[in-house]
């Protein structure tokens, strides 16, 4: 979930390199509705990346609020381009499994995903 829709194809595109599927959304509401399509269709989402700072909208803080709602097992990851906010430093405290900061490198963002979808 990123609204800036550079930033958000980026994202996918490196995520594809890395060899996983993905389904981009623009903030919370498309989210949650993903989210909840692909579990109802027995294809739930390994792991789910949520901007933290969302215009407009509900950021990653709330999002995930929500998500642990429907699943409170989701795997999470906060993504932000602002690194002393208090989620990114704790990330763990506020319910995320991990943490990748923007600019995102293909190296960093692969080995983030595959330990949060290990269950790390």
């Amino acid at each position: 979930m990123d609204d800036d829709d550079s930033v958000r194809k980026v994202l996918g595109r490196l995520v594809e390199h890395l060899g996983y599927e993905v389904d981009l959304v623009r903030d919370d509401r498309e989210a949650i509705a993903s989210y909840c399509q692909a579990r109802e269709e027995g294809v739930p989402f390994a792991a789910v990346i949520l901007d933290l700072t969302i215009s407009g909208g509900m950021g990653g803080e709330e999002t995930i609020r929500k998500l642990r709602e429907i699943n409170p097992e989701v795997r999470t990851i906060v993504s932000s381009g602002y690194s002393n906010d208090p989620v990114m430093a704790s990330f763990r405290d506020f319910g995320f499994s991990g943490i990748i900061a923007k600019p995102f490198r293909a190296g960093k963002l692969g080995q983030v995903l595959q330990q949060v979808i290990a269950g790390g």
